[in-house]
């Protein structure tokens, strides 16, 4: 059966328009985007084998061009208009946060940070200044490889909040296992940032751990 037999509700552009894009499954967005799926095989079959293919959609989204091509139905062409959509997505909410102040946005703050760095294969430790009303001035990868409280330098972060002369940070790093729980060297490391920005009257917001599947606040745990 075509996708254009399919009852109404259930075709993913007609669900999109009728209940919004949050009421679709990854597969329906995702047929969306392939727009056409392959002989005998549906858009949306066709991005459900792509999603299992690729172990989900995050490793499907950040697969490189190599890796991306050589998936069956897929190819140079949708490689470069997935890359254009997620670098609009990015510049979206990067325009946003320089525009808006922070602690109204925080859900953007979240999606900024997930599009960023969820899905790297390392560790990634970034730190994200803040001017004066809690805007984006820039956001900055610092460390990378294993994070603990040896490889993160707090005179590091002080010296770019320095140089960028940001009234405040955010931090945040992810952690490839997939696992958002804060371990002992993170709240160590933000507690040793606190006190090495508060020197410079530099204030230290939040420290964000990013998993696959969920983004945890030290504030909001109160570790900070």
């Amino acid at each position: 059966m075509s996708i254009r037999q399919w009852p109404l509700e259930d075709r993913p552009r007609e669900k999109l328009l009728a209940r919004g894009p949050k009421a679709l499954t990854d597969a329906e967005l995702l047929a969306i985007f392939l727009r056409v799926g392959r002989k005998g095989v549906s858009a949306k079959q066709m991005a459900q084998e792509l999603i299992d293919y690729f172990g989900g959609l995050g490793p499907l989204l950040k697969a490189d061009q190599k890796v991306f091509c050589a998936a069956k139905g897929l190819g140079q062409a949708k490689f470069c208009q997935l890359q254009a959509t997620l670098e609009l997505t990015r510049r979206y909410l990067d325009e946003q946060l320089r525009t808006e102040d922070i602690f109204t946005s925080p859900e953007k703050v979240m999606d900024y940070l997930a599009i960023q760095m969820r899905d790297n294969h390392r560790e990634v430790f970034a730190v994200m200044l803040l001017d004066t009303r809690h805007r984006l001035i820039e956001l900055l990868e610092l460390f990378f490889g294993t994070i603990n409280s040896a490889s993160v330098h707090p005179r590091e972060v002080a010296k770019v909040a320095l140089e960028k002369n940001a009234s405040s940070v955010i931090v945040a790093h992810n952690h490839p296992s997939g696992s958002a729980e804060p371990s002992r060297a993170d709240i160590l490391i933000t507690k040793r940032l606190k006190s090495a920005l508060e020197i410079i009257d530099v204030k230290l917001l939040d420290h964000f751990v990013i998993g696959k599947g969920e983004i945890v606040s030290l504030a909001a745990m109160g570790k900070l």
